[in-house]
């Protein structure tokens, strides 16, 4: 298993650190954040987070909404790339027994630059800090519009958010103020290389396609490897994936053509066959392996839309077919082909990912910034400083 307290390898560049700018939007009221000062009375060494626990697929996203200061940059990606150098215990302490797991996924709500979105998001996982993910999208969607950051409406409803790759274009099914199924479209998947080659230990040379999707994904065939990508195997792929990412790596560009430095491969998609199940309609088990150690519960919207990429580039599916990706714990989602793009000079494919999210707990999780377990030194100049939480009596 990963551990999310390693030392990571920033999966941005930050540059110098972008101008503070006002006047955001945070759902429908455009609320601001308290600045963090750092500064904190002795007596006040308790702090609280406000999460509510969304899972999508099998996959558990810990949405924040309350109890991190603001984020200085304009856009999400600046303010990521600010959380990522100077308050990565965040994503840590989340992540780590005893308060949490490094098989879940954090979704911290914060301000929208984009005047066209309602909120944005931040999202983090054991690997780092990915610039998409498709169930992430999926459980805060819910959660926005499920706990009133944005007002929910009955039946079928648009919701615009900003991740650190851009817009995310939703739309909710809703009733009785509950999210019943949601649709997110985000930035175009491409295919970076083919044909390329990682020397596995333990494996040999196996061959692989590079494909951009939120980061980078290297695509695998499943059953060259004898994988029938079912729960029983989920150790032993967690264990090929750890190797073939450490020896895939050195030959992975670290950049992407608009967004620039972009981090070390993060992700392992292992692809089972394809069946036909209607016209249009086509289904296939997968498995997604998170560099360090996880695979993912659910089959990925962002290796879903990875592997529509790379079968368009091969004329297996073709706009207005969808693809149902199975997970190793028979959980799916539906992807579907939606039309062609560019992305420089790259053939690109835009798409969409249907799944649901279920709400599991709400919450109020507490930090005594004095816990020898949880290394501080990077997380209490982002925690609000002065929210100490109520006592009961």
């Amino acid at each position: 298993m990963g551990n999310p307290n390693e030392e990571i390898v920033n999966t941005q560049n930050p540059a110098q650190e972008p101008e503070r700018r006002e006047g955001r939007g945070l759902g429908q009221d455009r609320r601001r954040r308290p600045v963090v000062t750092g500064e904190t009375p002795p007596e006040h060494r308790l702090r609280s987070i406000e999460l509510v626990d969304m899972q999508a697929g099998g996959d558990v996203s810990r949405i924040v909404t309350h109890g991190v200061g603001h984020l200085p940059g304009g856009t999400v990606l600046e303010q990521m790339r600010y959380l990522q150098k100077h308050g990565d215990g965040l994503r840590r302490w989340l992540l780590s027994e005893p308060y949490g797991d490094p098989f879940m996924s954090i979704d911290l709500i914060v301000p929208a630059d984009n005047p066209r979105a309602q909120a944005g998001y931040i999202i983090m996982e054991a690997m780092g800090y990915p610039l998409y993910s498709g169930s992430n999208t999926i459980c805060t969607a819910a959660a926005v519009l499920e706990n009133g950051i944005v007002p929910i409406q009955e039946g079928e409803q648009s919701l615009v958010l900003e991740s650190p790759a851009g817009l995310s274009y939703v739309t909710t099914q809703n009733h009785n103020g509950r999210v019943l199924s949601v649709t997110t479209r985000s930035e175009p998947a491409f295919v970076a290389a083919t044909g390329m080659v990682a020397d596995v230990p333990g494996y040999g040379q196996l061959p692989f396609d590079l494909v951009w999707s939120g980061a980078y994904f290297a695509m695998v065939d499943a059953a060259a490897l004898g994988f029938a990508l079912i729960n029983d195997e989920m150790a032993a792929m967690a264990s090929f994936g750890q190797a073939f990412v450490e020896a895939a790596r050195p030959a992975v560009t670290h950049e992407h053509p608009e967004l620039g430095y972009v981090g070390p491969l993060p992700f392992v998609h292992l692809m089972g066959p394809v069946e036909r199940i209607e016209q249009d309609g086509f289904r296939s088990r997968s498995a997604t392996y998170v560099h360090p150690g996880v695979i993912c519960r659910s089959p990925t919207g962002t290796g879903t839309t990875a592997r529509l990429a790379l079968m368009h580039s091969l004329g297996e599916v073709d706009v207005g077919q969808w693809l149902q990706t199975i997970s190793p714990r028979g959980s799916s989602f539906v992807g579907e082909v939606l039309g062609e793009a560019m992305v420089k000079g790259h053939k690109a494919l835009n798409t969409n990912i249907t799944g649901r999210a279920w709400t599991l707990a709400r919450s109020q999780v507490m930090l005594d910034l004095d816990d020898p377990l949880v290394d501080v030194k990077d997380l209490e100049g982002v925690l609000v400083s002065h929210e100490i939480p109520p006592k009961w009596g």
